[in-house]
């Protein structure tokens, strides 16, 4: 059974005036508060402590918000597809979104030990603060790695379990309201099979990340399909398409919505390696340096193997490789040293841009009218870091 059915109807969800994109992300906020309050009630009369513990800390996680993205660019497929009037579907699959991306967060930073997610502690570590034996006056002297006088998981053993479950509550109140939004909408089993090819894209992208670190790989195509499944198709390409086919998008304006996705999606994820290496971590919410103490496999490290071994850089070959010294503050440096001389840095920056105005390119053949198109061209903008010169022909 999908559940009760809509939980987020009403006069505020239903908006016949045109929106614009940044527009649509406030819209989709509103939604967003009023499924979370709706969820948050059935956990209250589920069970209390399941509601205070679980509930109430993924709900404040969600609401601490994050770049809303996706809302937008399922806007702007939307949009280019010709949807216009009600856009409360549109908002709805927006604040689903929202909330898988909740659980892609948390699964994702449990996985890698990540401290930090939005300048605030990461779910699992929230959870290990929080500790049951911490609250109900848990001895703090340890026997065989539980305190004293208590038999259960260790702080970070039930911060880790309780964040996998945080992160499943996250996505089963994604896909409530995305199955109630697709039962509501006449374009609603296509709507499905974009959302179930995404979330299925999601697993396989996290699942050969894991792999690519697990086996030390540093291969450039295995590291260019991780980004397009984990984020290129997620953040982009999937979301325009959910939107597009809210309108009942043909198979034209499908595949050049797909094409733009890709290589916007592309461009982000790339700017987020960047910024894994290079970044302010005030700015980004999250430590600069753990991609590069992991040495997870990203498209700016397989770059820079790749120039190393051309240009017989056996110095920069050396720290990058899988098996380097990985000792606190003195092979992040060497990296990023690395990651400059050898061009890795430059060449990505060029990537980068060269497919926003490919995404660019491929929008424009939508039909989409100018004012979509200058929106699509800031977003792209914004998740890219570029300021494409496309976007100035539209202007």
């Amino acid at each position: 059974m999908l559940g009760p059915r809509p939980t987020v109807a009403g006069p505020a969800e239903t908006n016949h005036a045109p929106l614009t994109a940044p527009g649509a992300t406030r819209a989709m906020e509103t939604v967003l508060e009023r499924v979370l309050e709706a969820r948050l009630r059935q956990a209250r009369d589920t069970d209390a402590v399941f509601a205070a513990d679980m509930a109430d800390r993924l709900a404040a996680y969600v609401r601490r918000g994050g770049k809303r993205l996706r809302t937008a660019f399922v806007w702007c497929g939307w949009r280019a597809a010709g949807g216009s009037g009600d856009a409360s579907a549109v908002l709805r699959t927006g604040a689903a979104l929202e909330l898988l991306q909740a659980c892609a967060l948390i699964h994702d930073d449990v996985m890698d030990g990540s401290p930090l997610r939005r300048g605030a502690p990461a779910m699992h570590v929230d959870f290990a603060r929080g500790h049951p034996a911490d609250r109900t006056g848990g001895a703090a002297e340890p026997a065989h790695g539980h305190p004293a006088g208590h038999t259960g998981a260790a702080p970070e053993s039930f911060g880790t379990s309780a964040a996998v479950l945080a992160g499943d509550l996250a996505l089963a109140w994604a896909d409530d309201l995305l199955a109630e939004t697709a039962l509501a909408s006449p374009h609603g089993p296509r709507l499905f099979e974009e959302w179930r090819a995404m979330r299925t894209e999601m697993v396989a992208g996290q699942y050969r990340d894991l792999r690519a670190q697990a086996s030390g790989s540093s291969g450039a195509e295995e590291a260019l399909t991780i980004a397009v499944l984990k984020s290129a198709r997620y953040t982009v390409a999937r979301p325009l398409a959910l939107g597009a086919s809210l309108a009942g998008a043909d198979a034209r304006t499908l595949g050049a919505l797909r094409a733009a996705g890709r290589c916007a999606g592309l461009a982000f994820q790339l700017r987020d390696d960047l910024l894994g290496a290079f970044g302010d971590p005030a700015l980004t919410g999250k430590p600069a340096d753990e991609d590069l103490r992991a040495r997870k496999l990203t498209p700016l490290l397989a770059v820079a193997v790749r120039l190393a071994e051309t240009t017989g850089d056996r110095d920069a070959a050396a720290v990058l490789a899988p098996d380097a010294d990985a000792r606190p503050g003195h092979s992040v440096e060497r990296m990023r040293a690395a990651l400059e001389r050898t061009g890795a840095r430059a060449e990505v920056e060029a990537r980068i841009a060269d497919l926003a105005a490919s995404g660019l390119r491929h929008f424009e053949a939508t039909g989409a009218a100018p004012g979509v198109r200058r929106e699509f061209a800031a977003l792209v903008e914004r998740a890219s870091g570029v300021a494409p010169q496309q976007a100035e022909e539209l202007v």
